[in-house]
């Protein structure tokens, strides 16, 4: 007569299966254990441009140089930045003007670099949306400092916090929410740790085993069908979020954020 094993013996071994698969792999993170935050620099003068992309290169940023002045708007909606470096004296309209245009569709912060410094200038700087004033010319750690002040105070980063970010969303993987264009987006233990794992491994296909182990560092079982139900209704909310196509199946493999 054969023994049937309790359904927890079978729990157990699928748990020590799935372990020794993955027990070599590491999930990926940046060298800095911090999201690269997108700086979008609107500077027209080349040298200066470029000068600034580079500092804030070296501090981990991801900082691109408009290069078509009559779009900036266009390229603001494209790149998604966290914050935009505005110079005020621009070819086809004026940075006052795309300060104003930004506005009607973002809350981020928006420095102004300018070498018109005095005071009607850095009024109408304030007045039109901008939140803060460098007057050129300036020294490249004191305009790291500050972006880097005005990061922490917008996003509410703390030094030991570690945040993931794509497309423009932001995920805290201390608190477990996302945040996308001034929305809240408000995610479930298991929903936070699917898409922490995910955006941990972008543009890398992460198994369904290796997700299932990582919520089994949680005090949550899941399965295979738990496992499709969560990820169901991260998709839903990121969707309605207007995040479509965020997290793509990779068929026979698992998921994918590219």
């Amino acid at each position: 007569m054969r023994c049937k094993h309790p359904p927890g013996v079978h729990i157990f071994n699928r748990i020590k299966q799935v372990a020794k698969r993955i027990a070599n792999i590491r999930f990926a993170r940046d060298n800095r254990g911090t999201a690269m935050y997108r700086i979008m620099i609107v500077e027209d003068d080349e040298v200066i441009a470029r000068a600034v992309q580079q500092s804030l290169f070296s501090w981990g940023m991801d900082a691109f140089c408009v290069q078509d002045f009559s779009g900036v708007l266009a390229e603001f909606a494209v790149k998604n930045p966290q914050l935009v470096l505005m110079d005020i004296h621009l070819p086809f309209f004026n940075g006052f003007h795309w300060c104003q245009e930004i506005r009607k569709v973002s809350k981020v912060p928006v420095i102004f670099l300018s070498s018109a410094s005095d005071n009607m200038n850095i009024i109408m700087a304030v007045n039109m949306g901008g939140d803060d004033f460098i007057a050129k010319p300036f020294d490249l750690s004191v305009l790291t400092a500050k972006v880097q002040a005005m990061l922490r105070r917008t996003y509410e980063f703390a030094g030991e916090t570690n945040f993931l970010e794509h497309r423009g969303a932001m995920l805290d993987t201390g608190s477990g929410v996302l945040n996308y264009r001034g929305k809240r987006i408000e995610l479930t233990k298991n929903e936070w740790r699917i898409l922490q794992s995910l955006l941990e491994n972008k543009g890398k296909a992460v198994s369904r085993d290796m997700l299932m182990m990582h919520l089994w560092e949680s005090d949550s079982f899941i399965d295979d069908n738990t496992l499709t139900v969560n990820v169901t209704r991260l998709r839903k909310k990121l969707e309605e979020a207007g995040l479509t196509d965020f997290i793509q199946t990779k068929k026979g493999v698992g998921y994918l954020i590219a």
